[in-house]
C-alpha cells in the first residue's frame, strides 16, 4: 500500500504535505483551544507535523494514519525528534473508512478528502470518530477565482470546474451538511509558494542522484514542466484552507 511514486519523490523532503506553512498550522492549533489531554485523530497524516508540532505545544495526543510507508516512518521519527512519541502514534494504513477505537475531540482529514469519496463523505466519516460537540477537520482547495474555462481548471489540477467551489459556497456547503464552521485558516500564496517550489529542488536532487533510475524520465518532465504550470494556473486560481466544523 503506498501513493503514487511522484509524491514520495517529490514531497520527500516535506514535512507538511499541504500549502499550510508552519506558521499557519500553529495559528490553527492554537485557534482550536484543546485542552491538554484532548485526542486527535487524523486521516491522511502524511509526515505527521500537524500531530507532533501540536502534542509538543498543546498537549494532545493522538493518532495518524497514511497511505505512505515513507511518510509514516518520517513521522514516527519527527515524534522521536519533538519528545512526543508516549503522546502520538502513526500507522501505516488505508485511512478510508477508518473510525477511531473510541470517541476523539478531534477528528481531521486535512488535505485527503478524496478517503471519503469528497467533502460530504469525509465528514461524515470523521464524524463516526467523533464525540459529542468535538471539532471536525477538514483540508480543501477552493478557487479563489472561478477559471475561465475548463482547460484553466485542468491546468489546477482539477478534473473540472466543478471539482471545487468559491469559498462562500464552500462555507455555505458545510452548513447544508448541517455543521457551523467554528474556525478556519487559509493558506496564501506564500504558503503555495512553499509547498509546490520545494519541491522543485527535492526532485533535481533527485535526478542527480538516481540518473539511470527507471523513473528518472517521469520525474524529469514533472519538474520541467511544474514551475510554468504552477505559475500559470494554482497560484493564480487555487486557494485552500482547514475548516474547523462543529455539528449543530
Amino acid at each position: 500500500m503506498d501513493i503514487p511514486r511522484i509524491f514520495t519523490v517529490s514531497e520527500s523532503a516535506h514535512r507538511i504535505h499541504n500549502p499550510i506553512t508552519p506558521d499557519k498550522l500553529a495559528t490553527l492549533g492554537a485557534a482550536l483551544r484543546m485542552e491538554a489531554g484532548a485526542r486527535v485523530l487524523d486521516l491522511g497524516s502524511g509526515s505527521g507535523e500537524m500531530l507532533c508540532t501540536w502534542a509538543r505545544d498543546h498537549g494532545i495526543g493522538g493518532t495518524g494514519i497514511d497511505m505512505s510507508p515513507l511518510f509514516t516512518a518520517q513521522a514516527q521519527r519527527r515524534a522521536v525528534a519533538l519528545g512526543v512519541a508516549d503522546r502520538v502514534t502513526f500507522v501505516h494504513g488505508d485511512a478510508a473508512g477508518h473510525v477511531a477505537d473510541a470517541p476523539v475531540d478531534v477528528a481531521a482529514c486535512v488535505g485527503a478528502t478524496w478517503i471519503g469519496g469528497g467533502v460530504a463523505g469525509t465528514v461524515a466519516l470523521l464524524e463516526r470518530s467523533l464525540r459529542a460537540g468535538g471539532l471536525i477537520l477538514i483540508g480543501e482547495p477552493f478557487w479563489r477565482r472561478l477559471p475561465p474555462s475548463e482547460a484553466v481548471a485542468k491546468g489546477c489540477l482539477a478534473g473540472a470546474i466543478a471539482d471545487f467551489l468559491l469559498l462562500p459556497d464552500l462555507l455555505a456547503a458545510f452548513g447544508r451538511l448541517g455543521f457551523d464552521v467554528v474556525e478556519m485558516v487559509l493558506a496564501d500564496q506564500d504558503g503555495w509558494d512553499r509547498y509546490e517550489a520545494a519541491k522543485w529542488l527535492t526532485m533535481r536532487r533527485w535526478l542527480d542522484a538516481h540518473p539511470d533510475d527507471a523513473f528518472a524520465p517521469e520525474v524529469r518532465a514533472t519538474l520541467t514542466a511544474e514551475p510554468v504550470r504552477y505559475a500559470t494556473f494554482t497560484r493564480e486560481y487555487l486557494g485552500w484552507g482547514v475548516f474547523a466544523l462543529m455539528r449543530r
